[in-house]
C-alpha cells in the first residue's frame, strides 16, 4: 500500500479535527479526498506529509512511518499544499534549481519536470508575472521534481479558469498513471473527471470510501414531486420501497427510495389512490454532488 492511515485521532485543545480516521490507498491509484470546510482534510493531508503529527493512530506512507521516519516520508512525498508557496521575485528555473538543490538531485531533472507539466513557454519568466494557472503547473512541477511515488494535492485547481482546470486535469490523470495521487478539491465536476475512488469526510469522520462508478451507481433513487394538494409526510412514508421524505416548499417532495428501479409510476400510482394530482414528477440525476451534499449536510 502506497498509504496506510488507521485509527488516527488529531485534537485541537477540545476540538477532534479528525475522529478514528482510517483508509488505505494501493499504488497507482488516484483519490478524490472530498468534504466541507473545515473536515479535517487538510489535516489528514498535513500529517500524510509528516508536516505535523496525530495524537492517537498510526500512519504509513510508502511503508515509511510517519512519526519515526518523518524524513523518508518527505523524501518520498511531493505535496502541494492549498496556498501554493511561491517566491514571486525568483525566476521558474531558479525556483526549480532551489527545490533541486534541497533533495540534492540532479538539476538535468528541471527541464524534464518543465516539460511534463507544460511550462517550457513560461521558463524564463518571473513567478510574479505568471498567470494563476501557470503558478499552480510550477507548483506541481516542485512536487514533481524528486520524482516522488505518492503526491498529496490540496485544492490543486482553485482560482482556475475552464481552460486552465482542463489543463490541469490532465496533467494530474497522466501523473496518476504512474503514481499515487490523493487531491481533495470542492469542484465536484473535477473528481468525476479525474479520480478512480472518493473518500469523504465530514466532521473529522470518515462518511463514505469507496470506487467512484460504484459510489454513483449505488446512489438512493431520488424523485421530486408536486402534488396539487397538501400530503401528510406520514401517509408519504407509506409510498412502497420509500427511504425519505423531505418537504421541499408549499406540496414539493424530494422522495428518495434505495430501490433503483425507476419509481415514478408508482408516486404516481400513490397520488391517484389517494385523491392527488402530480403537477410536477421528475427523476433527480444521480451525481457526486448531490451524494456529497446527501452525506456532509
Amino acid at each position: 500500500m502506497s498509504i496506510e492511515v488507521q485509527n488516527v485521532f488529531k485534537i485541537y485543545g477540545k476540538q477532534k479535527a479528525l475522529n478514528n480516521v482510517s483508509f488505505s490507498i494501493p499504488s497507482g491509484e488516484i483519490v478524490g479526498f472530498l468534504g466541507p470546510n473545515g473536515a479535517g482534510k487538510s489535516t489528514m493531508m498535513k500529517i500524510l506529509t509528516s508536516y505535523i503529527n496525530q495524537n492517537e493512530g498510526n500512519v504509513k506512507v510508502n511503508g515509511f512511518d510517519s512519526l519515526s521516519a518523518e524524513l523518508d516520508v518527505k523524501k518520498s512525498v511531493g505535496y502541494l499544499p492549498e496556498h501554493n508557496p511561491l517566491y514571486l521575485d525568483l525566476y521558474v528555473k531558479e525556483y526549480l534549481n532551489f527545490h533541486a538543490d534541497i533533495h540534492l538531485i540532479s538539476n538535468t531533472r528541471i527541464e524534464e519536470v518543465i516539460e511534463l507539466v507544460g511550462l517550457t513557454p513560461e521558463k524564463g519568466k518571473k513567478i510574479g508575472k505568471l498567470s494563476k494557472g501557470y503558478r499552480q503547473r510550477l507548483g506541481l512541477a516542485a512536487a514533481l521534481l524528486h520524482d516522488p511515488e505518492v503526491l498529496i494535492l490540496d485544492e490543486p485547481t482553485t482560482g482556475l479558469d475552464p481552460n486552465q482546470l482542463t489543463g490541469i486535469r490532465n496533467l494530474i490523470k497522466e501523473v496518476g498513471k504512474t503514481k499515487t495521487v490523493l487531491l481533495s478539491t470542492h469542484i465536484m465536476q473535477e473528481v468525476e473527471a479525474m479520480c478512480d475512488r472518493v473518500i469523504i469526510i465530514n466532521k473529522g469522520e470518515i462518511v463514505a470510501d469507496k470506487n467512484l462508478k460504484q459510489l454513483l451507481e449505488n446512489q438512493e433513487q431520488i424523485i421530486e414531486v408536486e402534488f396539487d394538494l397538501r400530503a401528510e409526510e406520514q401517509l408519504l412514508k407509506t409510498i412502497p420501497n420509500i427511504n425519505s421524505v423531505k418537504n421541499v416548499f408549499g406540496n414539493t417532495w424530494l422522495l428518495s427510495f434505495e430501490n433503483q428501479d425507476d419509481m415514478r409510476a408508482t408516486v404516481f400510482d400513490f397520488a391517484q389512490k389517494n385523491g392527488l394530482k402530480t403537477l410536477q414528477l421528475q427523476q433527480k440525476i444521480s451525481s457526486l454532488e448531490s451524494l456529497f451534499q446527501n452525506l456532509t449536510n
